[in-house]
């Protein structure tokens, strides 16, 4: 199935359910439904959703605090990994980020996602250190992407997009 970053949209609390069933396919550690509804109220929070045939295929959100983006949670159904909504979703994220004034970008994954991390490097994201035990069972991994609404940054989502076929 093709994935347009046109069909990413805002999450609403009528997504909660088809959302917990990702977040429990997705992750061993999945966020509560009242941990979901606390980030959709909380201030400076942005959550897209991108809808499939029979469902949500994705997810993800951010944290802007400042001149911050913290990318908080992605997720995308199995069925859909490694054919590039990954990267869809977090060009979506970020060009959100972006249009709300965001600089620079951070986020945390575990030490050991390395499918993440390789997607994370494509978008200029470098380690900066690690969070012991940040995971239950596993320390994190710390990254940011710097300077992320120069043109420098901009060119470089240009390649990644043309590269999505959008």
């Amino acid at each position: 199935m093709e994935v347009s970053l046109a069909r990413f949209r805002p999450m609403v609390e009528g997504d909660m359910p088809a959302v917990l069933t990702l977040e429990h396919s997705a992750f061993s550690v999945p966020w509560t439904q009242q941990m979901l509804r606390d980030e959709l109220a909380a201030r400076g929070r942005t959550y897209l959703i991108l809808d499939g045939e029979i469902g949500i295929v994705a997810y993800g959100g951010f944290m802007l605090f400042g001149v911050d983006a913290h990318i908080m949670t992605m997720a995308v159904d199995e069925p859909h990994r490694r054919q590039g909504t990954g990267t869809k979703l977090l060009l979506a994220l970020i060009d959100a980020a972006l249009a709300a004034g965001a600089e620079h970008l951070t986020l945390e994954l575990r030490v050991s996602n390395e499918a993440a991390l390789g997607l994370y490097e494509k978008f200029g994201f470098a380690p900066v250190g690690i969070r012991p035990a940040y995971y239950v069972d596993e320390d994190a991994l710390v990254m940011w992407a710097v300077d992320v609404a120069g043109a420098e940054y901009r060119r470089m989502l240009d390649r990644i997009r043309e590269g999505t076929n959008e």
